[in-house]
């Protein structure tokens, strides 16, 4: 998607090797319009996959899972990262290690979001070693649904999380992979 491309070279930041910082328009700060196109494209990726259901982890993949959803006409499931009281019935857990955080959280699903024979497009943020991916992987086929294609916004391709998740059948959909980053270069694969 070459509007993303565009947008992470103008105003993404690569701190080192692993990290880019897309906090200006995409997870700390959003970018409404570039949300709606990113929506519109996993949107167009998925056409005749028959998606029932998007899913997202909190936080930085809501609004392109929103938009996504919006698009396809159907409704969208946020897993939890963080405890809360509300959370305490009907749920199932998987433990994830968050490359960006450095630490093990537990991923929540409210299983009664989730229906069996459900086909489910997962979007998230960034893929770097599929952590994320696989744990939400779990909880959504815990509950007899199938994960039908995961769509990334940013691959970071020189980690293992696409090899990894490709390797377990799951099929990766990535609007812009980055190839190589350092500070102040940035290069992506076409």
């Amino acid at each position: 998607m070459d509007s993303l491309k565009e947008r992470i070279l103008r105003d993404g930041r690569a701190l080192n090797e692993d990290v880019l910082l897309v906090d200006s328009f995409i997870n700390h700060q959003v970018d409404p319009s570039l949300m709606a196109d990113i929506g519109e494209e996993f949107a167009r990726l998925v056409k005749g996959m028959s998606i029932t259901r998007v899913v997202t982890i909190e936080s930085s993949g809501i609004a392109p899972a929103q938009m996504t959803a919006l698009k396809l006409g159907v409704p969208m499931v946020i897993l939890k990262k963080s405890a809360s009281r509300t959370l305490t019935e009907g749920i199932a857990q998987t433990e994830v290690f968050s490359f960006t955080k450095n630490a093990a959280y537990q991923l929540t699903l409210k299983t009664r979001f989730i229906k069996p024979g459900d086909r489910v497009l997962l979007i998230d943020d960034f893929l770097a070693n599929g952590e994320a991916a696989m744990g939400a992987s779990r909880l959504i086929e815990g509950q007899g649904a199938q994960v039908t294609a995961i769509g990334i916004v940013i691959e970071k391709s020189f980690q293992p999380g696409r090899r990894m998740l490709e390797d377990k059948g799951y099929t990766v959909l990535s609007l812009a992979r980055v190839a190589a980053m350092s500070e102040g270069h940035m290069e992506f694969i076409d």
